[in-house]
């Protein structure tokens, strides 16, 4: 008998040589594969919003009963008790745009600073950028601006604001110069805390100068006045800027005479020295990109 052999029979394909240079992929890293993928981004947003208010009765209230607080605390010890008030007219409407100012900094830097830890299980098991994290804080801050906005508002229409033509573009230059050297300073905190928790620490420590280096409970007038016109190292502060940006946007059209107030109560060249403000911001963010990126690949052994 002829025996059969039942063993497969294989063909042999061709081999093709591709020759080639390897190349790294393309997909981008860093803040840009941030904003590629922006559906991520939102989903992040979207869970610091709900762990915040969770269990919460008021849930979305708090938005606004905290600025309130705030507000009335301060108005309250500085304009009552001190009486700083007395030669700015409405001098709540000025205070409370420095306050939401001071408020989205602070916050977009203290939580930006703990983001990667307190997100370190994401950090270890997911490949996405880690500079998510803090972006995602600077988009939760964000989110909470709008409601003390609706605020201010409200009580510059009562007390009769008048806006320029100029003064939406003021506001929106305040807001982006608060996102990008928020998003900056958290950068480059976030990743040293990391390696040493009590970066944490003086994070919240410098925060708190950061409510007397601006004109909110005090005129500029009294700074120019004090220093006798040497101003420029205080108005090379952006926070300072963006501060008398969104001044000038609400609190100028609800006085009397908006012009007065301008040249008593603003620095000469305001406009232009806030797109400086916005340059150097965002010089400070590419810094921060820097050190981040020489930082990231040693973060999840160190978690």
């Amino acid at each position: 008998m002829t025996e059969v052999s039942s063993a497969p029979h294989t063909v042999e394909r061709p081999v093709h040589h591709v020759d080639a240079p390897l190349s790294p992929p393309s997909e981008a890293t860093g803040l840009f594969g941030v904003m590629r993928r922006r559906y991520l981004l939102r989903l992040l947003v979207r869970r610091e919003i709900s762990a915040r208010y969770q269990g919460s009765a008021l849930g979305l209230l708090w938005s606004y009963v905290n600025p309130l607080t705030q507000f009335f605390i301060y108005y309250f010890v500085m304009g009552v008790l001190f009486n700083l008030h007395k030669d700015v007219q409405n001098f709540a409407i000025h205070m409370f745009c420095g306050l939401i100012i001071v408020h989205f900094f602070n916050e977009t830097f203290n939580a930006g600073t703990r983001s990667i830890v307190r997100n370190k299980s994401l950090v270890k098991k997911m490949a996405m950028p880690r500079e998510m994290f803090p972006v995602a804080s600077m988009l939760v801050s964000l989110y909470h601006v709008v409601p003390q906005l609706v605020i201010l508002v409200i009580f510059s229409a009562l007390l009769g604001w008048t806006p320029g033509i100029g003064d939406p573009v003021a506001m929106v230059m305040s807001i982006l110069i608060i996102m990008t050297l928020g998003t900056a300073m958290a950068l480059l905190f976030s990743a040293a805390n990391v390696f040493f928790r009590d970066v944490s620490n003086v994070a919240s420590i410098l925060t708190n100068f950061v409510r007397f280096g601006v004109p909110m409970i005090y005129p500029y007038s009294l700074v120019a006045e004090r220093f006798h016109g040497h101003t420029e190292l205080y108005l090379a502060d952006p926070i300072a800027i963006a501060v008398l940006l969104m001044q000038r946007a609400f609190w100028v059209g609800t006085t009397t005479d908006p012009a007065a107030t301008v040249a008593q109560h603003m620095p000469d060249h305001l406009y232009l020295r806030s797109i400086i403000a916005l340059g150097i911001s965002a010089v400070v963010l590419g810094f921060g990109q820097l050190v981040f990126s020489r930082l990231e690949n040693k973060i999840p052994e160190r978690l």
